[in-house]
């Protein structure tokens, strides 16, 4: 109560309070998170602490997810059908308002990744357009300037910052892997992101193995070049950052180390030479965590 009257929904507690005993709302009201008008009508409010209905609850959402995944955690923990959200971010009017190619199968990449607090209740459509309104409040205007000048749009910095996304474990790697990506882009070489070999399998693979690299779809980099189609998961704010403002830096491959961390290289024989190196720390890595043969005791 007192929460209600310090946000200015009831404005006088001790009148709301005998008016509820008066209702038999002494007891049996639902705790949690509302969101009410400053003008709301005590039985308005009454309804609803009683029944629950508008309470407001917390949703997560990490970065890096597929919309399939995003469609999972919308059904686990707000009840959304999963087809149904997949539905909604097929939405028309919403790549429209995006600035989505009416191409692009969905506003995948634009479900932008944070903490909201929603309606117990909501419905697919309005979650996805939340989501959407997110993004967009995140998307500084100043990037938009910066595009510009480098003749990218919009769609191709969310799409290369989504593989950033799913590529980077160590932060500061993240302005790295973009520039190495951005600068493939402009030499015409093919991504080979293993990230987007993932993403055509619709799946998590526990391991990208090189028969893998063979799967037929638009989206493997390995054996398009250019951009996938779209955006392959759902990049947050410092993916978008680091790639709309990369590291300056002649880097063309990367390979990750067993802690998480790149090795970058400029020629390809600095790359197989990185790649070695990384087998190696491996291979130590593993023989440091093969259990010890106990040692025969002598014969008595």
């Amino acid at each position: 109560m007192d929460t209600l009257s310090a946000r200015g929904v009831i404005t006088h507690p001790f009148w709301f309070r005998l008016w509820g005993r008066f209702k038999g709302l002494r007891a049996g009201l639902k705790s949690g998170t509302y969101a009410f008008h400053p003008d709301e009508t005590w039985k308005v409010v009454a309804e609803a602490l009683k029944t629950g209905r508008g309470a407001l609850i917390h949703w997560t959402v990490p970065e890096g997810l597929m919309a399939t995944e995003v469609a999972d955690l919308a059904q686990s923990r707000l009840g959304i059908p999963r087809d149904s959200f997949l539905l909604a971010i097929r939405d028309p009017e919403l790549k429209q308002e995006l600035g989505v190619p009416a191409s692009a199968p969905t506003v995948e990449g634009y479900l932008f990744p944070t903490t909201y607090l929603v309606p117990a209740r909501i419905g697919a459509r309005d979650l996805a357009r939340a989501m959407v309104r997110e993004f967009l409040g995140q998307w500084d205007s100043s990037w938009t300037a910066t595009l510009d000048s480098e003749h990218l749009t919009r769609q191709a910095i969310v799409t290369v910052a989504s593989i950033v996304e799913a590529e980077v474990r160590y932060d500061p790697d993240r302005q790295y892997v973009a520039a190495v990506y951005l600068n493939r882009l402009r030499r015409g070489m093919k991504l080979e992101a293993d990230p987007t070999v993932i993403y055509a399998y619709g799946r998590r693979l526990k391991r990208v193995y090189e028969k893998n690299l063979l799967i037929r779809s638009p989206y493997n980099t390995y054996l398009h070049a250019g951009l996938p189609p779209g955006p392959i998961a759902q990049p947050g704010h410092a993916s978008l950052a680091a790639t709309v403002h990369p590291a300056v830096v002649p880097y063309l491959y990367f390979v990750a180390q067993p802690d998480g961390k790149h090795i970058f290289s400029v020629t390809y024989a600095e790359h197989e030479a990185a790649i070695r190196k990384v087998r190696r720390m491996r291979a130590a890595s593993h023989a440091r965590r093969a259990p010890a043969h106990p040692t025969p005791s002598p014969t008595q």
